[in-house]
């Protein structure tokens, strides 16, 4: 099973098409910060997750119905991994984070995700330890706390404490994206994304009619354009990015997908100065050494 996953990271190997679909997924979820800091503006952090995931399995749900019998439920554990690992609390972590920093710290900090895929796919997936990739990751980590501990964009404790929860998301990530490529790759990748979202789609839904937010929806000012930004994320920013991406990791390998995380800093840092955020250069001295770490790691 790793002899086959690792063949897969050739780059000699992988198609042009693999190319397109990881510049596609990484300027997707590059915008997917910007459009929860939209979101947030109205609804709070758990409304606006709720939403994000009820709407995603509402799209889903057609194809969930109609693969629901081909489905190998021998592997349910591996899709529970998946659908809450890699979408459910990451989307209340990203979105409480939010509250406190910036889009374009998140999507720094987000780019921790192919280190945290090494690491978990060394210490969980009995992957092969070579000390030049260990050297990657602590040079990514290194460049994680220089964000945490110096910048002072949201105040210190509010970077460190919420930042803290965009990096558990990461690990997240890397959990679920390990688990598609050693446990699900014969899967298709829309039946895993279908199937997981049904999964996670029926406590988003209940959570989110006892959060409030059809009271929200009805009084606030600006509540149905918010509604639009997360209905954008929930089809954009999760649908399809969760199939481009269970997909990529499919036909290459998790190390791979993950290398999305080289566009996801640049395309949310981007946005944020288009939206007027402070970027301080912690922000790119935190971003050039994460994104040397992933280097480094796929040596």
């Amino acid at each position: 099973m790793i002899g086959k996953t690792t063949s897969a990271t050739s780059s000699s190997a992988i198609p042009l098409s693999s190319w397109l679909a990881l510049l596609l997924l990484g300027l997707v979820w590059g915008s997917s910060y910007i459009i929860i800091k939209k979101g947030l503006e109205v609804y709070n952090p758990v409304q606006l997750a709720c939403l994000r995931i009820s709407i995603s399995a509402l799209a889903f749900l057609p194809i969930a119905i109609k693969r629901l019998n081909k489905v190998d439920w021998s592997k349910l554990r591996y899709l529970l991994v998946v659908g809450f690992a890699g979408s459910f609390i990451p989307a209340f972590l990203f979105a409480f984070a939010q509250t406190k920093i910036s889009s374009s710290m998140t999507g720094v900090l987000s780019s921790l995700t192919p280190l945290f895929t090494l690491t978990t796919g060394i210490l969980l997936f009995r992957a092969p330890m070579i000390w030049a990739k260990v050297l990657g990751v602590l040079v990514g980590l290194a460049g994680a706390l220089l964000l945490l501990l110096f910048d002072n964009t949201s105040g210190a404790s509010g970077t460190l404490v919420y930042g803290l929860l965009v990096v558990l998301a990461s690990l997240l990530y890397s959990l679920s994206a390990n688990t598609v490529s050693y446990y699900l790759r014969e899967v298709p990748a829309l039946t895993i994304s279908a199937v997981s979202f049904g999964i996670i789609g029926i406590p988003a839904t209940i959570f989110l009619g006892t959060s409030g937010f059809f009271t929200v929806l009805q009084t606030a000012p600006g509540a149905w354009t918010a509604l639009g930004y997360i209905c954008i994320l929930a089809l954009f920013g999760t649908v399809l990015a969760s199939i481009l991406f269970f997909r990529l990791v499919q036909i290459t390998s998790a190390v791979f997908a993950s290398m999305v995380s080289y566009l996801i800093p640049l395309v949310a840092v981007l946005w944020g100065l288009l939206d007027g955020e402070v970027i301080s250069m912690y922000h790119f001295m935190g971003m050039a050494l994460i994104l040397t770490g992933v280097y480094l790691s796929r040596q």
